[in-house]
């Protein structure tokens, strides 16, 4: 990021006080990003400055950034002081008369951001205000957390210099060089929801994703799949781009930067992300409109966006592969997009499973192609260029009929051979079913090892990039591997827990500011019932991921779990992993079980095996900073919840290094 776009205004205290307030103004109205600006606004903003200058007088060392940009939740801090070694965060609600949870939730995010993403604030005390300018004065007390960042502290107009007096004498005195701060890399690591969000207003990759090693990997990554769209766009080619990745390794985040950043509508170079996964499309396109509509407050009215619109424009971007199926068999003309990108490549049909369906839903008696064969046809529509990319990640088909990457390579051969196929090497490690002999045996194809297009890194957990391997290892119980692996997870807590209000009292200890937290379980644990567990009572995952603390639907009430299939591809900070008997050790080893009737009956369907273990997979992935694994006691009075069934998964767990609470 552009270090002046950071902020809009910075000046020392002493500095600040000399220059008149049109001038400060006059800075803040022409960082803004909107032509014009309501006059609320600008008054709240002169109240604001009017306010910090009557303060600051009594600090004149101190750096002041107005409008300090946090680029992972596409918003911008009010103000941020750089006071005795430490950074205050201060959120104004100008005439507020209470303070509101939300907006104490908004000042510890940002705070919340700054310390784990922000490098020179790793080691820095952080202390978020929320300055409510009419509200009642409230004690302060300042309490550090053992990370250094303070639970927020409540001011208004009247007492913020006492506020400001007793957060300076209570801070370790200590010096902190502004420009060194302000000019430190940032290396965010947004959701998928963030970033769809922040790459729909126009960031760039670079700028909401981190700068290291795992950030490196997935600019190179949407780089090279520019250029194979530049090259086949000039040389007229067709081509297939095969994105491989472990869990979390920014898959999704790559191909919604592909898709924005093709959307040439008069280039003729339409793209258009696609999912199967209809939870992931229904949150994304929501969050979008929501965050749409949320700019309004700061929009004039004659620029104001309405829903429809709203829902449209996000709907033209994240589209439901299914939905794109339907409307190309109605049609024999070739789609408006030239770049498609699917999602979760790997979960298309098979031809058993696309004709069952396509029978049953659609009355289409004499569809007999794969879902891979069939939407490759459609691009095959174009006459002179098109790109399709593929997002395939290892080990992640979770229902039947999934047909994996082998499915994609089958319809190539027989149908598609002038198409240039572009992979990694990485897409022959058994996490992908793709045998680098059976590649070869299909005959002459044109392929192309490219390095830049896996993604090894994972990016969902920035606390820990080790996650996925220490899931591989406890999914293959390895125990001794996995308590290797956990050695290295110091800041990723992992805990075991009998208890369920254990591991809900667990979650909401650690969840700070916004963070989600959530409960989830595997779509067939249907004995966690007696423990609360309903697994087979659906959820609306637009109101679990989206709705907030107070919303009984949400994530955050802890009632309502999900299950692999509604937390596929989407994540959440601090997840609450509860195990059945379905996925269980036995003599050492894992066992597959589903449950029909009234019974566990053993799985011995390679392919069903392969589905239960990977939705646990999944389920022990979606954590951004934490989780806590619920195992039941069981019961020997209930023949299908037999303390045997858990208590060896559990002692396996603990064996791999997960600690008790």
């Amino acid at each position: 990021m552009n270090l002046s776009n950071r902020f809009a205004y910075k000046a020392e205290a002493c500095q600040f006080i000399q220059t008149s307030e049109d001038e400060v103004l006059g800075q803040l109205i022409n960082q803004h990003k909107f032509r014009q600006l309501e006059q609320q606004q600008i008054n709240a903003w002169l109240r604001q400055i009017k306010d910090l200058k009557q303060v600051l007088a009594g600090f004149p060392g101190v750096t002041l950034l107005l409008e300090f940009e946090i680029p992972r939740i596409g918003r911008r801090v009010d103000a941020i002081l750089i006071l005795n070694g430490a950074i205050l965060v201060m959120e104004y609600k100008v005439g507020a008369k209470s303070y509101d949870s939300t907006s104490i939730d908004q000042a510890y995010d940002y705070a919340l951001d700054l310390k784990n993403f922000h490098k020179a604030s790793h080691n820095l005390n952080i202390v978020p205000i929320l300055i409510a300018t009419d509200a009642p004065n409230k004690s302060p007390k300042l309490e550090i957390g053992a990370d250094g960042i303070a639970t927020p502290i409540l001011a208004n107009s009247e007492n913020l210099l006492s506020i400001l007096s007793f957060v300076s004498n209570s801070l370790p005195k200590s010096v902190l060089d502004a420009e060194s701060w302000i000019s430190s890399a940032y290396h965010p690591t947004p959701t998928i929801v963030e970033a769809a969000q922040a790459l729909y207003k126009g960031h760039k990759v670079e700028e909401i994703s981190r700068s290291d090693a795992g950030a490196i990997n997935l600019t190179k990554t949407c780089a090279q799949v520019s250029r194979v769209i530049d090259d086949a766009k000039a040389n007229n080619k067709k081509v297939i781009c095969l994105i491989t990745g472990a869990p979390g390794a920014g898959k999704s985040l790559a191909g919604l930067n592909i898709a924005i950043e093709r959307m040439h509508y008069l280039e003729n170079e339409h793209a258009v992300f696609l999912s199967g996964n209809g939870p992931l499309v229904a949150v994304l396109r929501e969050a979008l409109v929501q965050d749409q509509l949320a700019e309004n407050d700061s929009l004039p009215k004659d620029e104001r966006i309405k829903r429809k619109p709203a829902e449209q424009k996000a709907s033209a971007f994240i589209q439901n592969i299914h939905h794109f199926r339907d409307d190309n068999l109605a049609s024999n003309e070739p789609p408006i997009e030239k770049v498609v990108i699917f999602d979760e490549a790997q979960r298309a049909w098979n031809e058993e499973q696309a004709s069952s369906f396509m029978k049953r839903k659609r009355g289409q008696d004499n569809f007999s192609m794969s879902e891979p064969d069939f939407l490759l046809s459609v691009m095959n529509r174009h006459k002179d260029w098109c790109v399709v990319v593929c997002l395939i990640g290892g080990g992640q088909e979770i229902n039947t009929g999934e047909g994996g990457i082998i499915e994609w390579i089958s319809a190539l051969k027989e149908s598609y051979k002038d198409w240039e196929i572009h992979f990694s090497n990485e897409i022959f490690k058994s996490d992908y079913a793709l045998s680098r002999e059976w590649l070869e045996d299909q005959g002459p194809l044109k392929l192309h090892l490219e390095p830049d297009l896996n993604l090894s890194v994972s990016l969902r957990s920035f606390r820990a990039e080790k996650l996925s391997a220490f899931v591989s290892a406890v999914i293959s119980g390895d125990s001794i591997k996995a308590r290797e692996i956990k050695g290295h997870l110091t800041r990723y807590p992992i805990y075991l827990t009998r208890n369920l209000e254990v591991a809900r009292s667990a979650l909401r200890g650690w969840a700070r500011g916004s963070e989600r937290i959530g409960l989830v379980a595997s779509s067939n644990a249907i004995r966690l019932k007696p423990s609360g567990i309903f697994v087979k009572g659906e959820i609306d995952p637009i109101h679990w991921f989206l709705k907030g603390k107070t919303d009984i639907r949400s994530s955050h009430y802890l009632e309502d779990v999900a299950t692999e299939f509604d937390i596929q591809g989407l994540e959440i900070d601090w997840v609450g992993v509860c195990w059945d008997a379905n996925f269980r050790i036995e003599d050492g080893r894992w066992a597959t079980y589903n449950f029909s009737g009234s019974k566990w009956q053993s799985v011995h369907d390679l392919e069903k095996q392969k589905y239960i273990t990977n939705s646990y997979r999944v389920l022990l992935t979606r954590g951004r900073q934490g989780m806590v694994i619920f195992v039941p006691e069981g019961d020997d009075l209930d023949p299908t919840r037999q303390k045997s069934y858990y208590d060896q998964t559990y002692d396996f767990l603990k064996s791999c290094g997960m600690g008790e609470i």
